[in-house]
C-alpha cells in the first residue's frame, strides 16, 4: 500500500458511482483502464520491434530475469494468461533461441524455464523501454498523483479481487 493516505469507503459502505439508466461507456473507468492497456500495448509492441518481441513476449523474459518466474505455470499465473496460451507464447519465444526448457532434477514432472545468453541481452534492454515508456505516460503527473493513482489502481483490484 502506498504512504499516501486514503479516504476508503468501509467495504460495508459501498459508493455507488454507476447508475444503469445513465451508463455511458467513455465515463467508465474500467473502459479507461481497458483503452489504456491496450493503447499501452500497441506502443510496447512498437518499441520492441528492435529486439525482435511482441508486447506479449517481453513479458516472460523479465519475469524469467528479475526471478519472479521459474516455470510455464508461475509465468501463466502472474500475467494472466492460461497455461495453453503461454505454452504457445513460449514455444514462439524458445523458437527465437530466447529461452530453453530444462526438466527439473529435483521433480522429472517439472519443466523450469531459462534465459540463453541471447534472451538475457535481449531481457537485459527491456526495462529501459518499459520505463521510458510508463514515464512518458505519467508526465505532467506529480509525485503525489503518481502515488494516488499507484493506490487507486491497487485498490480497485483488491476490490475486484474479493468477488472471486
Amino acid at each position: 500500500m502506498s504512504k499516501v493516505q486514503s479516504n476508503k469507503t468501509p467495504r460495508n459502505k459501498t459508493q455507488r458511482f454507476y447508475r444503469a439508466d445513465s451508463y455511458t461507456i467513455n465515463d467508465s473507468i474500467g473502459y479507461l483502464v481497458s483503452r489504456l492497456s491496450q493503447t499501452l500495448g500497441r506502443e510496447i509492441d512498437r518499441r520492441m520491434v528492435e529486439l525482435g518481441l511482441t508486447d506479449a513476449q517481453w513479458k516472460p523474459l523479465l519475469l524469467l530475469q528479475q526471478g519472479a518466474c521459474t516455470t510455464a505455470a508461475d509465468i501463466s499465473r502472474m500475467v494472466g494468461l492460461d497455461t495453453g496460451a503461454v505454452t504457445r507464447l513460449l514455444d514462439r519465444v524458445e523458437g527465437k533461441g530466447l529461452i530453453r526448457r530444462v526438466r527439473s532434477a529435483a521433480d522429472r514432472r517439472v519443466i523450469n524455464l531459462e534465459l540463453t545468453d541471447e534472451g538475457r541481452r535481449v531481457a537485459n534492454e527491456v526495462p529501459a523501454i518499459i520505463t521510458g515508456l510508463a514515464n512518458h505516460f505519467l508526465e505532467g503527473f506529480a509525485v503525489e498523483e503518481y502515488e494516488q493513482f499507484k493506490d487507486y489502481l491497487n485498490r480497485a483490484l483488491e476490490n475486484l479481487e474479493h468477488l472471486a
